[in-house]
Order: structure tokens, then C-alpha cells, then sequence
């Protein structure tokens, strides 16, 4: 039971109130969960995120739909008219943008987010919050830049004659999850290792570039199977490659001249299985990173220098 005692001050001052209660500790709730609980400081890292990266630019917002945009025309008009690829893969350029926006996505996701603590040292040092948010926030950052890039490629597709269908759709759904929790688990784990090990950063960089080549972006699948026959199967066990199909399944199989025979003879059989089993591998991925995260998690103000 709570009482509150109202006393008045000598002199004929206004009166003050002291409550007799127990003194209770902060709240607890830490990790991924405490950094849903505080949604609004998530929404206000994001909308900080999003507002420095376009300061003092003169078109701001606009730059998220130009640079996605000349991609795709430098891949439509240079990649595959000079090197002939237009022949080789059809629709060419749908083919390697829907691959683009899944792999650009990841990247993003864990290069923001490794260096997102170290970028935020002083709202880190500062601020009783889950140190979570800071990888969490990059990833919904580069969730948001998404958007764009998504309104070129479905103008482009619907130039192409493509209609949207349930199973696309749940391609699409399933391929973006799979990122996120996978881009999430990378960033968690190489946020915290960045704080001790600086070098992390400039390894993360390597790795993003070669994370372009092992998916069938600028290459199809179905030339995999050419070249290296029933070891091609170990392909799709690459969760980030069966992201990049999934999106090619929602977008790029659509605009070709046989949708059916694209999905049964160019890309992976049981696609979205596949896919629904990388999510589930992702989430125990994503629970090792935070178990990870919460073990070092208490030494990194003291390594923030």
C-alpha cells in the first residue's frame, strides 16, 4: 500500500508531497525485447539515421529514388548490352536488380550496423538503454531505403507485362524476412566485436564484396547447374542466395515469356520451403547473436575510447 503524506513548508510555502513507497529497480528488460518495449526511441534513432544522411542535400528524399534508378539503367544499357548478357539471362536487368535490392540490403544492414556503436559511443555512454537498438535501428534504416528501390523495380516489371500473385507475394514476404533476421544476427554479433577488435569493420567490408558473387545476381541459377551438376545443390543452403531467388521468383520470373517453365526449370524446386527453413534457421542464429551480444555487452562503455 502506497501513502501520501502532503506537508507544508515553514514561511506558508507551497505544499510538497512525499510518497512512502518501496523503491523498485529500473526496468530490466534488456535485449532484443527491451528495444521493442522502447519503440520510441527506436522510431527516433531512425528518423536520426535517415535525416543525417540526407542534411544539407538539396533534393534529399529524392536521391533514394535516383540512385536505385541509375543502377538499373546502367545494368540495362551498359551490363547488358556490352556484355551481352540481355541473351544469356532474359530480362536481364530485372534478373540482377531484384538481386541488387536483397543483396544491397544486407550489406547495408551489417555494415551500418557493425560500426552503428562505435558511430553512437556517446548516446551509449550516456543513455540506460539497450545497446541492441543501435544495430536494430541501422537495420530498419536500410529496411526504409528499401522502399525506393522496390517503386523502381515494380514500375519496371510492370513495363515488362508482370502481374503480381499469391505466390509471389509470399516470396517476397519470406525473402525480406530471412534478411532481416539474418542481417540482424551479423550486425549484432560484429557491433560488439567492433568495439573490442577495430579491424572487424575493414573485415566486414570483404566480406560484403564477396557476398555479391555468391548469389546469382550478375550469373543465374540455372548456370550453376550447368557448370557444377548435382553440387549445385549445396548452393540454396546459402540463406542470402535463396533471399536473392525468392525475390527473383516474386519479381523477375514474371516478366519473362514462360513464367511456369522459369519457375520449374530456372530456379531452385521448393523455393519457398527452402526459404521458410532459412527463417528458421535465422531466428536460432539471431538468438546465439543476442546471447553473444549480452555477454560482452557490460565491457563495452569501458572500451568505448
Amino acid at each position: 500500500m502506497t501513502d501520501t503524506v502532503e506537508h507544508v513548508t515553514e514561511g506558508g510555502g507551497a505544499p510538497h508531497r512525499v510518497v512512502d513507497a518501496p523503491l523498485e529497480p529500473p526496468s530490466s528488460d534488456q535485449g532484443l525485447v527491451g528495444v521493442f518495449k522502447r519503440r520510441y526511441l527506436l522510431r527516433l534513432l531512425v528518423r536520426r539515421e535517415v535525416s543525417a544522411r540526407y542534411q544539407g542535400s538539396f533534393l534529399g528524399l529524392m536521391w533514394s529514388y535516383l540512385n536505385p534508378l541509375s543502377q538499373f539503367l546502367i545494368y540495362w544499357l551498359i551490363i547488358g548490352t556490352i556484355f551481352q548478357l540481355h541473351d544469356a539471362i532474359e530480362n536481364f536487368a530485372i534478373h540482377i536488380f531484384s538481386a541488387l535490392i536483397i543483396v544491397h540490403y544486407f550489406n547495408e544492414t551489417l555494415n551500418a550496423g557493425t560500426r552503428s556503436i562505435v558511430r553512437n559511443k556517446a548516446l551509449v555512454r550516456k543513455l540506460a538503454m539497450p545497446r541492441e537498438m543501435f544495430p536494430v535501428a541501422s537495420m530498419l534504416v536500410s529496411l526504409y531505403h528499401v522502399v525506393p528501390q522496390l517503386v523502381i523495380l515494380v514500375i519496371a516489371c510492370l513495363f515488362y507485362g508482370w502481374t503480381p500473385t499469391l505466390y509471389g507475394v509470399a516470396a517476397f514476404v519470406i525473402a525480406l524476412v530471412l534478411i532481416m533476421l539474418m542481417g540482424t544476427a551479423a550486425a549484432l554479433v560484429c557491433s560488439a566485436a567492433n568495439v573490442f577488435f577495430r579491424d572487424i569493420g575493414s573485415a566486414v567490408n570483404i566480406l560484403t564484396n564477396l557476398v555479391r558473387f555468391g548469389v546469382p545476381m550478375i550469373y543465374s541459377y540455372e548456370l550453376v547447374g550447368q557448370r557444377f551438376g548435382r553440387f549445385a545443390d549445396y548452393y540454396v543452403y546459402n540463406p542470402i542466395a535463396d533471399a536473392v531467388m525468392l525475390f527473383q521468383q516474386a519479381f523477375w520470373a514474371g516478366t519473362t515469356k514462360d513464367p511456369q517453365d522459369t519457375l520449374d526449370n530456372k530456379l531452385p524446386p521448393d523455393l519457398l520451403q527452402l526459404g521458410l527453413i532459412a527463417i528458421g534457421i535465422s531466428v536460432v542464429l539471431l538468438i546465439v547473436a543476442q546471447l553473444l551480444f549480452s555477454r560482452l555487452e557490460d565491457r563495452i562503455p569501458d572500451r568505448l575510447t
